[in-house]
């Protein structure tokens, strides 16, 4: 069959990104605690494309993440990404993987076990002779407003916010222990299941550790550098304030 891509193009134009987006697809993924766990992502993948080719090959993109979704673990992802590379003759390749991830958790006092999820993504390219991977996992948190604490008699304003901690791929990591990490540096961590005398704690806990923004994103960044594992990462927080009309925003990345 004629292979209309191939063909030869004379406009001279190269395209630096050309792809599928948007597709939903099951994968396996490691987990700490399970071995493997299953979920589902929203994938995006790319590859350039040189002036003188009229098209790429769009099955391929789906043919080799085809081969690689049962086992997604961060070395087998960019192993997937070369393939498609080669595949497509193409000098570099993208790819973008969103998806929740769960984790058991159990309630502070009563010891209830529920499920919590986050949104993770893995964010990556490769070319010959290099490659950037970069880890992202957002963790819903609660702050207390210090200032409200200082100047209130009667409590402070507290409200819900999202954590997200992006790292460059170094030495191998649970995603587990990055949620732990952001979590212990909030004023308090959240739950799906919470009984009353675990509302009472995680109150009493929150209150006991005020938190403005800016205190989060100094915790959580203090605490990846000191890890030394990764050579480079952000920390993006926005806490949905509960008594003003916007959020409350902060942002710092390794220098």
């Amino acid at each position: 069959m004629i292979d209309v891509q191939a063909m030869q193009d004379d406009r001279r134009i190269p395209i630096q990104k050309v792809g599928i987006k948007g597709v939903r697809y099951p994968i396996t993924l490691r987990d700490k605690r399970e071995g493997v766990q299953h979920t589902t992502a929203t994938v995006n993948l790319f590859a350039d494309l040189p002036h003188d080719f009229k098209g790429t090959h769009m099955s391929r993109f789906i043919e080799v993440f085809e081969e690689h979704r049962r086992d997604l673990s961060m070395p087998r992802f960019l192993e997937m990404l070369e393939e498609i590379r080669t595949s497509l003759e193409a000098e570099t390749a993208y790819a973008e993987l969103s998806f929740p991830y769960f984790m058991e958790k159990a309630a502070p006092v009563s010891g209830q076990v529920s499920v919590m999820s986050y949104d993770c993504a893995y964010i990556a390219k490769v070319w010959e002779g290099g490659k950037e991977f970069d880890v992202s996992v957002s963790v819903p948190v609660q702050t207390v407003c210090p200032c409200s604490k200082a100047i209130s008699s009667h409590g402070a304003h507290n409200q819900r916010g999202i954590v997200t901690l992006t790292v460059a791929l170094g030495p191998f990591f649970w995603i587990e222990d990055l949620v732990s990490l952001v979590e212990g540096s909030a004023s308090c961590d959240v739950f799906t299941l919470l009984k009353r005398e675990d509302e009472k704690f995680v109150t009493e806990k929150a209150f006991d550790n005020p938190r403005f923004v800016e205190d989060l994103v100094r915790e959580v960044y203090r605490k990846v550098r000191d890890l030394g594992k990764f050579p480079k990462f952000s920390v993006e927080a926005e806490n949905f304030e509960s008594i003003h009309n916007h959020s409350a925003y902060a942002f710092v990345r390794s220098t």
